[in-house]
């Protein structure tokens, strides 16, 4: 029950207003005064009851509706083509049916849409609009690819709610969709199945395709580039009616194509067409697959056949080797041949050419268990042949990968001889400085004097290091060689006995020669050399004694070449063999035998020159060798030399020359002194001073012809070769420019062989570092003799 409400003042406001109206229009009519408030009473009464009235029955005298039930408006509202929002003054959402959140992407209040361009602002004027005249309009506004028409009324009994329409000026554009969605992740998808989609419009023309329709069809990606080619010239159909690509010739794979209209309604309307690849029957598959292994299985280069799960269906016996797959354990996937690293690339490769057209890549892969070394796989994907998706081809590159490692290795050799030849010229220089002065200090000292020993044993470990120097200037090529006319058993013949002292007694020496070998030309001295460190190394591989073998055979052409070494050219060959029967050579140790420095031998018990001081005296000899090993069989090093063929007249073995006589460590005369190290200089200045001979010196070449335009008397020039600012063989072909006739001698830490064929000035003497005092001397006085029998002459 409801409580009656009280009067306000403004209700007895409005009762005593007209009470007092009604009073004075009475009494004005009438002049009766009872009369009068009789009928004030009554309209008092009347006023009362009408306002209590109105508060009890408020909907029924002032129209005012009740608060709607907003759970069956929003049924009322509910449309399929009509998007209804209500808003009440406030600005908030009351009521929106589903299709209002369906477009615009949730329950969002008007005007606050998510609309394009200027259509909040549109749609905003439109809601004061409605406001003020009850009704806004906007003609259209977009939701992405929604246009749509906004219609704004004022409703309610109070006129305090908003209703909200929006209608779509025309339905959602379903190609649009389509060319958005294939043209994205959608058509990438489908490529992945191995469905080749294309958008067309009513004339034919393409309008949009995914990647693998493109690479069949054009062998392009570029969607944008072919928009509105012709469909027609890119399809065939063969006298059986069987639809291909145009563009694959004749090892296309026949193809079903599906026909989708979008506008089934509109016979103009765009098409979505979808393309597989037809497939065989499962007679004909197996007859192809069959046909096609027996093919591949005659073949000389590993290949392997993948169906679409990226599963081998096949490989031959050369792919099976270069993989290196044991006979009847094919694996599962192809990722199973390779390292866990290349497992992803491999198996994204197959499945990409899986579905594409048949087309290859190539991808450097490193195979489970045969080291780092990277193979190259040629993957490509391939049509009709049953199953078959992808054709694999690996070849076989153990012998590349070993013929890379020589090349590598000869390149790395090189590299190192010409670091080792730098570094002997710079030793030299220093160990010529220590010689000499060790010598010129020996000449104030004699046996007994206090110094006299320590002064030997300086020299004697100078001599030491200069063996060191020839050894790293034979492994660089650089030494000088004095090469004759010989035959491999007279060398051995001479070293023998000097073996038999190395080896000692617990290794045996076996010695055997074949017949018919040819001559060599060779230094025998260096050759020497070449044996004695075999025989030393082979020794240290027998510490509890065995046997070393030397033989000696020929090796004809023909034999050259069944050995299929692409480094030994094909010529007749006197062949040098030196074995022990030792604890053999590691294989991870053998490419790195003939490195300098590199020993195994215990700290102090080798220099790490010996292998590679014989790898440089047979290069540098035309010559070639190889070491084959295995652990516990023992080592054979075989030396290969060309056979020497004599010209006509030519005899095999040089005349042996007569002894020169030893020249004197005494002369006269003026010398021109050029050294740019000042310790080799102020030694040798010094050693010709004392044997009696005026000395000029200079640091460098410029200053060296200064000094000689300066002086009036040069009787030799004796010099350095590599010098900064001007070398010694420019400032000498100043110097004869003016004085043909001039004696020089060249000293040098390089090779006298290399230095000549880079000098190419007669008549000059060579004196190789490092030298002693006696030695400068002695090449002092030979220059100027041959100087002065040149004169005579």
């Amino acid at each position: 029950m409801l409580n009656p409400p009280k009067l306000s003042r403004i209700d007895i406001a409005i009762v005593a207003g007209l009470a007092l109206l009604s009073v004075a229009l009475l009494f004005w009519a009438t002049r009766d005064a009872l009369l009068a408030g009789g009928f004030l009473a009554g309209l008092a009464l009347a006023s009362a009851g009408l306002i209590l009235f109105r508060r009890l029955f408020p909907s029924a005298v002032a129209g005012e509706a009740a608060a709607p039930d907003w759970t069956m408006l929003r049924q009322a509202v509910d449309h399929d083509d009509v998007a209804i929002a209500v808003t009440d003054r406030a600005g908030r959402l009351v009521c929106a049916n589903d299709l209002f959140a369906t477009w615009m992407g949730g329950f969002v209040t008007p005007p606050g849409l998510p609309l394009d361009g200027r259509g909040a602002d549109l749609l905003k004027n439109a809601g004061r609009t409605a406001w003020r005249d009850g009704e806004g309009r906007v003609e259209e506004v977009s939701v992405g690819p929604l246009r749509l028409r906004a219609q704004v009324n004022r409703a309610g009994q109070a006129e305090d709610y908003l209703v909200w329409r929006f209608a779509a000026i025309e339905r959602l554009d379903l190609a649009s969709e389509v060319m958005r969605h294939l043209d994205g992740p959608a058509g990438r998808t489908l490529g992945q199945a191995g469905i080749m989609a294309a958008l067309v419009n009513a004339e034919g023309r393409l309008r949009v395709a995914n990647q693998p329709f493109l690479l069949r069809a054009l062998g392009e990606t570029d969607a944008v580039h072919y928009a509105g080619r012709d469909v027609a010239p890119m399809l065939r159909l063969d006298d059986a009616g069987a639809l291909y690509f145009a563009r694959e010739g004749d090892r296309a794979t026949p193809l079903r194509m599906l026909q989708i209209p979008l506008a089934p309604a509109d016979e103009n309307g765009p098409v979505l067409i979808a393309m597989l690849d037809e497939e065989m029957g499962p007679a004909d598959r197996g007859t192809a697959q069959t046909y096609v292994e027996t093919l591949l299985s005659l073949l000389p280069f590993g290949l392997a056949m993948v169906d679409r799960d990226g599963r081998f269906l096949y490989m031959n016996r050369a792919f099976m080797r270069a993989a290196g797959v044991a006979d009847g354990r094919m694996p599962r996937y192809p990722g199973d041949l390779v390292v866990g690293e290349d497992k992803g690339p491999l198996a994204d490769m197959i499945r990409r050419h899986s579905s594409g057209q048949q087309v290859g890549g190539d991808l450097s892969i490193r195979l489970a268990g045969q080291g780092d070394d990277p193979v190259s796989m040629r993957i490509v994907g391939v049509r009709g042949l049953g199953e078959a998706a992808v054709l694999l081809s690996l070849k076989d590159s153990s012998e590349e990968s070993r013929l890379k490692r020589q090349v590598a290795q000869a390149s790395k050799m090189q590299a190192v001889g010409q670091l080792a030849g730098g570094v002997a010229h710079d030793f030299n220089n220093i160990l010529t400085a220590v010689l000499g002065s060790c010598d010129l200090m020996l000449m104030r000292h004699t046996p007994g004097d206090s110094d006299y020993d320590d002064i030997q044993q300086i020299r004697s470990n100078a001599n030491r290091a200069a063996s060191l120097t020839r050894q790293l200037l034979a492994f660089s090529r650089q030494q000088t060689l004095r090469p004759q006319i010989l035959q491999l058993p007279d060398v051995i013949s001479e070293v023998s006995h000097l073996l038999k002292r190395l080896i000692g007694d617990t290794v045996q020496l076996a010695v055997h020669h074949g017949r018919g070998l040819g001559a060599v030309r060779a230094d025998p001295g260096q050759l020497e050399q070449v044996i004695i460190n075999l025989a030393v190394n082979a020794r240290d591989a027998m510490p509890g004694g065995g046997t070393l073998t030397i033989e000696t055979y020929p090796v004809s052409a023909a034999e050259v070449r069944q050995m299929g070494n692409e480094f030994m050219p094909p010529a007749d060959y006197s062949a040098l063999k030196v074995s022990d029967t030792g604890t053999g050579i590691p294989a991870d140790v053998l490419p790195k035998i003939f490195e300098p420095f590199f020993t195994t031998k215990d700290v102090g018990k080798g220099t790490g020159l010996g292998l590679s001081t014989v790898y440089g005296i047979i290069k540098q000899s035309a010559g070639f060798i190889f070491a084959d090993s295995k652990p516990g069989q023992g080592t054979s090093f075989t030396v290969y030399l060309p056979v020497h063929r004599a010209a006509v007249g030519e005899a095999s073995a040089p005349p042996t020359a007569p002894a020169k006589p030893r020249k004197s460590q005494w002369g006269t005369g003026t010398i021109l002194l050029v050294e740019d190290e000042d310790m080799v200089r102020a030694v040798a200045e010094r050693a010709l001073t004392r044997a009696g001979y005026t000395v000029v010196t200079a640091s460098q070449g410029e200053e060296g012809l200064e000094r000689f335009e300066q002086m009036e008397k040069v009787d030799l020039i004796i010099s350095d070769v590599v010098m900064p600012t001007m070398d010694g063989p420019a400032m000498v072909r100043a110097m004869r420019a003016r004085r043909p006739d001039l004696p020089v001698l060249f000293m040098s830490g390089y090779a006298e062989e290399q230095l000549r064929q880079s000098i190419d000035i007669d008549n000059v003497a060579f004196l190789p570092k490092p030298f002693s005092v006696a030695q400068l001397a002695e090449a002092t006085s030979a220059a100027l003799d041959d100087a002065a029998h040149r004169a005579q002459a």
